[in-house]
């Protein structure tokens, strides 16, 4: 059986298609500007990419002409569209009641569409996506994993927001956390490292990217992270602002006459390192520093001494620390990031490997970046997404089957 996994957004279709026997993967892709001009790339292992400007006015054109792309002689992968026995969803909001990956009915489209409210920038993207999937593959389970969903293990203290308990409710405002895929899955190879034993672990994970959120994960559940409500909330991001005052956000739209949607474009887009910098990409942050950049140098300190700063609090939630993990595109290239990231943590019981780390080349390999004697182990691993929505697919498609 081959699973396909799908990431819609509101204007692209990213896919991987995974051989469910040993979890390879077959062929990979995205479509992108749909709805304004198109532009799909495609590519299988062993095989010529495929790379063209194609007009995709929906996302149902570009779940069709991936669907062609798979099976085409030339670029294809597979020989018949029943070769695929289901499609598994990147979907970045469960809200209160979708807490785990499942299957598609018409409860779960209800629960689904109650969250275009608390995430409209996302889910109206992952529902025309899913609706073009289904039109596209007919017939076969078509499976949602959440980011949100591996976070739902937080106790009420970690999640509930001091405002009143009322409304609250009434509008499911609590912290849900996001990445919770990747967090998941180097969480687990983690475990996996310490020994195969999640009870009595104590970790740090860190996705560090565009977006960054850092997670406890105690017995190899999540006991509390750094997003809240929405993915702005935590670390400073590229273009985010992350955790600040709110009075500040209402002095500002006082002063500068903003209304709600400037404000929220202003938080979301013109923020974070961007904010501070003028530039939200490390790697140009890093190589600014170089030239003597202040502003940059400022940005990235921000960065790496509230990554600091979460580690230790997470640490003291736990009740200590057996490892810390960094992943995603930031964890798993900008060493300087890293290495400062942990600078002053020798208390903690961290020692670290500084010429390891340097030495880490892309794409980066699972990596330990901490001292053989290091009571609290530092690692580098990459993270997999899609390979964790393929695997949760597989499983509910068998379920599905019986």
């Amino acid at each position: 059986m081959k699973i396909l996994v799908v990431n819609a957004g509101s204007t692209t279709l990213k896919y991987q298609l995974f051989d469910a026997a040993d979890y390879s993967m077959m062929a990979k892709g995205n479509c992108e500007r749909i709805g304004d001009g198109g532009r799909v790339e495609h590519k299988v292992p062993g095989k010529e990419p495929y790379a063209k400007d194609v007009r995709l006015d929906s996302h149902a054109d570009a779940a069709a002409l991936v669907v062609k792309l798979l099976i085409d002689p030339v670029y294809g992968c597979i020989s018949d569209l029943s070769e695929i026995g289901a499609v598994g969803h990147r979907i970045v909001h469960g809200g209160p009641n979708l807490s785990e990956s499942v299957a598609v009915n018409e409860y779960v489209m209800n629960e689904l569409e109650k969250c275009r409210e608390i995430d409209p920038l996302h889910i109206p993207g992952a529902i025309m996506g899913l609706e073009a999937c289904i039109a596209a593959i007919p017939g076969v389970p078509q499976v949602l994993v959440f980011d949100t969903a591996f976070h739902h293990t937080m106790p009420p203290e970690a999640y509930t927001y001091p405002i009143p308990a009322e409304l609250a409710e009434k509008y499911s405002i609590r912290k849900y956390g996001f990445h919770g895929t990747s967090h998941r899955y180097v969480s687990a190879e983690m475990i996996r490292l310490l020994g195969g034993k999640a009870e009595g672990t104590k970790i740090v994970t860190c996705h560090l990217g565009g977006g960054s959120s850092i997670a406890a994960v105690k017995d190899g559940k999540v006991l509390d992270t750094s997003m809240g409500f929405t993915s702005l909330d935590g670390l400073v991001m590229s273009t985010r602002c992350g955790s600040i005052d709110p009075a500040a956000v209402l002095y500002l739209m006082d002063k500068e006459h903003m209304t709600p949607r400037e404000m929220d474009a202003m938080l979301n887009r013109k923020s974070g390192l961007t904010g501070i910098a003028g530039m939200g990409d490390c790697r140009d942050l890093c190589a600014a520093i170089e030239q003597g950049d202040e502003r940059a140098t400022v940005a990235i300190n921000t960065l790496c001494y509230q990554i600091k700063k979460y580690i230790g609090a997470y640490a003291a939630a736990m009740g200590g620390l057996d490892a810390i993990v960094f992943t995603a595109g930031i964890g798993e290239n900008q060493a300087p990031i890293r290495e400062k990231s942990v600078e002053g943590l020798e208390f903690l019981g961290v020692d670290f490997d500084k010429e390891v780390n340097n030495a880490v080349k892309r794409p980066a390999p699972v990596t330990c970046l901490s001292k053989p004697a290091s009571r609290v182990k530092v690692y580098l691993i990459p993270t997999n997404e899609e390979l964790e929505i393929a695997r949760d697919t597989a499983e509910i498609a068998a379920k599905y089957r019986k």
